[in-house]
């Protein structure tokens, strides 16, 4: 497979979004597109996808649009669920069709071979159990358990019909079933809007090994980092290709633009230098000749175009608090937080000028913990206190989306009755609502509109306490970057719910996590906690208590002495592992060999032990790698 573009060019309802695109998609691609809010990334996808098709150019150059192959595409707007009363788990086995059909078709050769002997029955199977192997027929249902379990869904969700999922479940299926089908390009426009922590980490190990193309668009900088291998940035309505992931790119952008620069002041040097020359000297007889050498210098000359100055428009507002909060900033106790069910219950302290993230998995009850805190939802038991002199300032992500035929400057006007039109207007320009942009109706606006008129509102409440949810949704990666230079400066205390790990990691300081069924206080950042959770053992079933042993003398162990236990058990498991491929390759041996080629009953045998086989390895496999990582933290 193959996709191209070359030269491409898209209009929309006859305005230009795309002007000049080239790019190249090869089977194993890893794809990222970056660019502004607005600049034609999913026009793109809509156009890779065949939605769209190429419109012609205004200077007349030929686009073209090449495919090689047949190569099946994959976005989430064409996932559809044929039947909703099918449960989760048979909707995402149907993403396995090939596998299943292969397994199906297995049995019936198995049940034909063992009613007689057939040359072509054993041919065919021989054949198809290889394809099956190689393509991971042993190991799928494990790969949906585990997406099922990372994605939040619980073991009796997995049996509910898909009916009975909301909207936002529903799409979380549909975006599994993409995933797991394994199209031959996959499609994903902000793929990790909306998932948890430990989805986006399931998401990025599952592309980092997807044996096929994908291309994805997305805002968020550590996913990009993690899984893509070249990124494209759409910069006025062209592309521009970097090898590397996003902070590579980063890089190279910064050193491509200066190099430019660099390259066009000195041929702007060299032309005014030779310019003097001709000017000086062509009326002279005695340099007419060197003039004019100069000036056919001149004509020869491949000029450069000036760098185009970079799309970095942004908002640009300062954040001080209108006055100082008491030291004790919120106290929690034993406050349970719910609807009709308790989610979780919490107990901690904020003093003045912590900077508080909140994670843990949807539905676990974050965004109804600051909801609480505002007063926008009663506790189901327990309390909590503001301080004295605190001043709370509340970003909500629903309440942003504005929706309405007012315009932004009257809604603005609305909330602060106390402001003249030039605050107001002052206001509003510094995010970016300027000109007739103010008379611009809350319908018009884009997602990345509203939440910037919903920081607007609130930057000019002066607050102590900022509580956000999700501030940086719909925001593109300069817009981010903004919001967390304007943070970092910000002297009040902050509590941030956020699924971006970049901005926790640039601005937690402390963590309260729910996980396990609870939430738990970290003293320390994003980082340490990522670090901390890798180290963390798997955990194992309960048992049963043994009946207590009388106690002998104390055995203390050394790191010296857990590193050689771990290194004894190393070699033993790669010695194990060793064997076990050979034996692996033995039986398969037998299974091609010519001498059992039609013995159906041995070849239902070695098709038993080969399973049995590569349980075991896989095990020891396992086992091998949760040593390894243990002598790396000794």
């Amino acid at each position: 497979m193959q996709i191209s573009v070359r030269n491409g060019a898209v209009d929309l309802s006859g305005e230009p979004i795309l002007t000049d695109i080239n790019i190249e998609i090869l089977p194993d691609s890893a794809i990222g597109i970056v660019g502004r809010n607005g600049c034609g990334k999913t026009t793109l996808l809509r156009l890779l996808s065949g939605e769209l098709t190429l419109s012609p150019r205004e200077d007349g150059a030929e686009g073209v649009f090449a495919v090689s192959g047949s190569p099946v595409i994959g976005t989430l707007d064409q996932m559809t669920f044929k039947d909703d009363s099918v449960t989760l788990v048979e909707e995402l086995r149907s993403a396995y069709g090939e596998l299943l059909s292969m397994q199906k078709r297995i049995g019936e050769l198995q049940m034909l071979m063992e009613q007689s002997e057939n040359d072509r029955v054993i041919a065919e199977y021989t054949d198809l159990l290889d394809r099956f192997t190689n393509m991971g027929g042993f190991y799928f249902e494990k790969e949906y358990e585990a997406a099922i379990k990372r994605f939040g869904f619980t073991e009796e969700e997995k049996h509910r019909p898909l009916h009975s999922f909301s909207g936002g479940q529903r799409t979380k299926i549909a975006f599994l079933k993409l995933l797991l089908s394994k199209p031959d390009l996959l499609l994903l426009d902000e793929p990790t809007n909306h998932l948890d922590i430990e989805a986006v980490a399931w998401l990025e190990e599952y592309l980092k090994n997807y044996k096929n193309a994908f291309v994805v668009v997305s805002h968020d900088r550590m996913f990009l980092d993690r899984t893509v291998k070249t990124v494209y940035e759409i910069e006025h309505g062209r592309t521009e290709r970097y090898p590397g992931n996003y902070s590579e790119f980063i890089n190279q952008k910064r050193q491509r633009r200066a190099l430019a620069a660099k390259d066009y002041a000195a041929q702007q040097k060299e032309i005014e230098h030779l310019t003097g020359l001709v000017d000086r000297f062509r009326y002279k007889a005695t340099k007419a000749s060197m003039a004019q050498s100069k000036l056919k210098q001149l004509d020869r000359m491949e000029r450069l175009s000036a760098p185009e100055s970079e799309d970095n428009r942004t908002f640009h507002a300062s954040l001080t608090p209108a006055v100082r909060s008491a030291k004790d900033v919120l106290t929690v106790s034993e406050l349970t937080v719910g609807f009709d069910r308790p989610l979780s219950t919490l107990s901690f302290e904020v003093k003045r000028g912590d900077r508080v993230a909140i994670l843990g998995g949807n539905g676990l009850g974050k965004s109804t913990l600051l909801k609480t805190l505002m007063g926008k939802m009663p506790p189901l038991s327990g309390e909590f206190r503001f301080g004295a002199l605190v001043k709370c300032g509340y970003f909500d992500q629903q309440m942003a989306q504005y929706r309405g035929g007012q315009t932004v400057f009257d809604n603005f006007r609305m909330a602060f009755p106390d402001k003249n039109d030039f605050e107001c207007r002052s206001a509003l320009g510094a995010f970016m609502f300027s000109g007739e942009e103010v008379y611009k109706t809350l319908d018009m606006l884009s997602g990345g509109e509203r939440v910037r008129l919903a920081l607007c509102k609130l930057f000019a409440t002066s607050p102590n306490v900022l509580l956000l949810d999700e501030p940086t949704n719909h925001m593109d990666i300069i817009g981010k970057e903004t919001l967390e230079e304007i943070l970092e400066g910000y002297e009040g205390t902050l509590i941030f719910v956020s699924h971006d790990r970049y901005f926790i990691k640039k601005l937690a300081e402390k963590l309260l996590v729910f996980e396990n069924g609870t939430a738990n206080w970290y003293e320390y950042g994003y980082e340490q906690y990522e670090t901390a959770v890798r180290s963390r053992p798997e955990p194992v079933a309960e048992e049963k208590p043994k009946p207590q042993e009388k106690k002998g003398k104390k055995t203390y162990t050394t790191p010296l002495k857990e590193r050689s236990r771990l290194e004894r058990e190393q070699k033993k498991l790669e010695t194990a592992i060793a064997e076990l491929e050979e034996s692996i390759a033995e039986t398969e041996q037998q299974f091609i060999s010519d001498k059992n080629a039609s013995d159906y009953q041995k070849l239902a045998e070695l098709q038993q032990t080969l399973e049995t086989q590569n349980a075991q390895l896989e095990e020891k496999m396992t086992e091998w790698e949760k040593v390894c990582e243990k002598l790396l933290e000794i």
